[in-house]
């Protein structure tokens, strides 16, 4: 049977679709594979870890009828990268084996059998569902996900916070030195409170797979899955179980001392004062004082950077030490020309935002140099 017969790019952009979240190394083979359904000229490719489940449909010919098997994902991805981009490929099931031809190439390649397919149980009490254009939830995520933490012990922070509320939406990433928090606002209202942590994976997939256009990504939560749909995808993940902390109590009020400032200059500062901290010791010590900003580093060879820049500031002088790598997250993540900090004192959070945007913060606690 002829499973599929299309272009090389059309098989390898459906394939390349569901399979970010596959792993090479796996306990259960069969989960190296992609389930393939075909009903008729149409041909569904679905992917899981147990955790996440990915699926997307496609029209690419072949023939009619019916037909279900799995193959190793990677392998039939690495084959199509390697052919022509402007070639028509085969697709062809023999005795338990798909082969794959495109010119004079030809492999052949051994199948599971697709009911030993392990697929994600969905949940039945997902909650309404509601929408945003795929554009504006990449910019959330990657205003937020820099700060989500990595395998710590507090397993609720290793992900991001999403809340649905009235007619916003907040996603909020911490990992217990810095916070950072975007919203975005609905154009239709979230009848009840909707509130899950997507587990760190989950995140950096959705940034791969999300659109920089104003379709739609429809969304759904459930008490222990997540549900989107977008660009002729199905995704669902399980949700990290926990309490995520209260940020609205980290969230500095009223600081006393705020500055506005260029972005890049900033950022170009920062990131020339860090080539001479160490990798073991990430800190730069900050001095704000009227008119100007001071940022300074040393390593353990006795080597410095400093750096100033004009500010139109009038507060009282302040010094402050930072890991230089939590302020060029922030900044290397907007795009917005100026930015906003507001200061107590060396011992005090700041709060970083963007001037007449009241939907990004960041803050980020001091250390001590």
């Amino acid at each position: 049977m002829i499973v599929l017969k299309a272009a090389q790019t059309q098989v390898l952009e459906a394939l390349q679709a569901v399979a970010g979240i596959v792993e090479r190394r796996h306990t259960l083979p069969i989960l190296a594979n992609v389930l393939m359904r075909k009903n008729g000229g149409g041909i569904e490719f679905t992917t899981s870890d147990l955790e996440i489940q990915v699926r997307t449909q496609a029209e690419l010919g072949g023939d009619a009828g019916s037909f279900n098997t799995t193959v190793g994902a990677r392998k039939l991805i690495d084959i199509l990268r390697a052919l022509p981009a402007d070639q028509v490929v085969t697709l062809s099931s023999a005795q338990n084996k798909l082969t794959l031809q495109g010119g004079k190439s030809r492999f052949t390649l051994q199948t599971l059998p697709s009911d030993d397919f392990p697929l994600v149980n969905e949940s039945v009490d997902f909650g309404p569902t509601f929408s945003i254009p795929q554009k504006t939830l990449r910019l959330l995520i990657n205003q937020v996900h820099f700060a989500m933490a990595v395998h710590d012990i507090r397993y609720y922070l290793n992900g991001i916070l999403f809340i649905a509320e009235g007619k916003t939406l907040t996603l909020v990433a911490t990992d217990g030195s810095r916070l950072a928090l975007a919203q975005h606002a609905l154009d239709t209202e979230v009848p009840s409170k909707q509130e899950v942590i997507l587990p760190r994976k989950t995140v950096l997939e959705l940034q791969r797979l999300l659109r920089d256009d104003e379709t739609a990504i429809e969304m759904r939560f459930a008490n222990n899955q997540a549900k989107f749909a977008f660009s002729g995808m199905e995704f669902v993940t399980k949700l990290v179980e926990g309490k995520f902390p209260d940020y609205n109590r980290v969230i500095p009020k009223n600081r006393k001392n705020a500055v506005v400032l260029g972005r890049a200059p900033l950022l170009a500062a920062l990131q020339r004062a860090a080539i001479l901290t160490s990798e073991k010791f990430k800190g730069v010590r900050v001095n704000l004082e009227p008119g100007v900003l001071k940022i300074a580093s040393s390593n353990a060879e006795q080597e410095e950077a400093k750096e100033e820049l004009e500010v139109d500031y009038g507060g009282d002088a302040i010094e402050i030490g930072f890991n230089v790598t939590y302020l060029i997250d922030v900044l290397a993540n907007m795009s917005q020309d100026m930015v906003k900090l507001e200061l107590e004192d060396s011992t005090a959070s700041t709060l970083f935002s963007i001037p007449d945007q009241a939907g990004f913060k960041y803050v980020v606690m001091p250390m001590r140099i």
